[in-house]
């Protein structure tokens, strides 16, 4: 079986990444969002979203990050630094877990 070809892109992968979250809704994109849009891997974003801080950072720009959510109780992963879904809520135990979603923001 072969590998899934990614669609063609026009500019780097941060490059479109930043694209994409120039343009993110109000509620921004998830990293499954993202890594359809930009034709990656999901697990390929969160490392990418990293370098793309620093960069936005230099433009007078910020990556805001809309933290992850526990769907049972609500428990909101304010403090998290990671860019990755967490896998359980530290409150209720429960793994079904809203991804952070992310946008670009002046």
């Amino acid at each position: 079986m072969s590998a899934p070809v990614p669609p063609a892109r026009g500019s780097t992968v941060r490059g479109a990444l930043e694209a994409a979250l120039v343009a993110a809704p109000e509620g921004g994109l998830t990293s499954k969002d993202l890594s359809g849009l930009v034709g990656i891997s999901e697990k390929d974003v969160a490392e990418h979203l990293v370098h793309l801080e620093m960069s936005l950072k230099a433009q007078g720009l910020r990556l805001e990050v809309l933290p992850a959510s526990c769907i049972g109780c609500g428990f909101a992963f304010k403090e998290r630094k990671r860019l990755t879904r967490p896998g359980a809520c530290p409150k209720c135990r429960s793994t079904r877990i809203d991804p952070p979603a992310f946008r670009v923001t002046s």
